[in-house]
This record gives structure tokens, sequence and C-alpha cells, in this order.
């Protein structure tokens, strides 16, 4: 590759991690935070789409996040656990998991719905954070494509970024919430009779 061309990847790749980082800091809103992380993916790596789900209860993975995927494809049907081999394996390993052709990889279990969305190659990351798996961010390109190392370094970056903004948020909410009990407490508490001399 020309060094020029190198030196002009390496920018991108920085720039992005950089407005995402910003992005996260400015808002604890946990799909706020996720919405702009899917869409530094697709604009750092010119992908096709990018979505993230997050692990509900039951072990399914509910789409929080996405940039570029139509309505029809994100009603495509239920994802889980058991039926998703190829998520299962990103979070059980918390390793990037690489699909050439998601049309043709038995583990992918919508492959008909993404040939009509026009899906080729998809690299799953995990979000993994204070070393517990939150969800999986999912890369799609338009073309075949292989995920260079660079690729899945920086979208890796980029998932734990996004898990650990996502765990602060969360956490953020359960500070929020527990300061409005204890105000709706102390405004409720009565002192007794006997106390006040009445």
């Amino acid at each position: 590759m020309d060094p020029a061309d190198l030196a002009a990847r390496w920018r991108q790749y920085y720039q992005a991690l950089y407005q995402v980082a910003a992005a996260l800091g400015q808002s604890l809103e946990p799909r706020a935070v996720l919405t702009a992380l899917v869409r530094g993916v697709v604009q750092a790596l010119g992908l096709r789409a990018a979505a993230i789900r997050l692990l509900a209860p039951g072990g399914t993975l509910e789409t929080v996040a996405v940039e570029g995927l139509s309505a029809e494809y994100l009603t495509k049907g239920p994802v889980d656990l058991a039926h998703s081999l190829i998520d299962r394996e990103a979070i059980e390993t918390r390793r990037p998991v690489q699909v050439a052709d998601v049309t043709q990889d038995p583990r992918f279990e919508y492959p008909e719905a993404a040939r009509r969305e026009g899906i080729v190659s998809a690299l799953f990351v995990p979000l993994v954070a204070h070393d517990r798996p939150l969800g999986v961010l999912r890369a799609y390109t338009g073309r075949p494509h292989r995920f260079s190392e660079d690729e899945i370094e920086l979208l890796t970056a980029l998932a734990n970024l996004g898990a650990l903004a996502l765990a602060n948020a969360r956490l953020y909410q359960v500070c929020v919430r527990e300061q409005q009990l204890t105000a709706e407490a102390l405004w409720n508490f009565r002192l007794p009779d006997e106390w006040l001399g009445e």
C-alpha cells in the first residue's frame, strides 16, 4: 500500500476513535452513546452498516443502535444466543468473529434476509465491560471483505469504549434513581410526635 494511502487510513482511524470517544463522553444516555458508536464505525471503515445488540433477559440480543440497515431487515425476526451461533461464539470467547459471506455461513441465522439487504461480509465484536459481556457490535460490508488486523483492532477498541460508556451510563442511571428514592423517602419522613414534644 502506498505510504500516503496508509497515512490517510490511519488518520481516518484516529479521527474515528477520537470522534467516538468525544461523543461517548458527552452523554450518559445509553442509546445516544451506542448510536454515536455505530455511526462512527460505519464512517471510519466505509461499511455498509453496523449495529449493536445487547444481551437481554432470556438470552435474546436486542438491537439498541443501528446505522445503515433497513426497517425490513431489523424486523426479520428475533436474535437469541441459542440460534445465533456467531454471536454466541463472540460472547463466549470474548474475541471478534469474522464471516466471509453471511449468506453461506451456517452459523448466520438469517442468510436470506442478509442477501436481500445486500450484506456480504461481517465482523462480530463482543462488548465487554469489567469482564462482563454486554452484547455484540456487528460490522457489515456490502461486498466480500476480509477485515484486516488494523480494522479488527479499531473495532475492538471502539467496542470496548462503547461497553465502558454503557456500563457507566447504567451506573449513573442507578445512582440517579437511588437519589430520587432517597429524596422521596426523606420528604415523606415524619418524626414521631413524642420527639417533637407534641
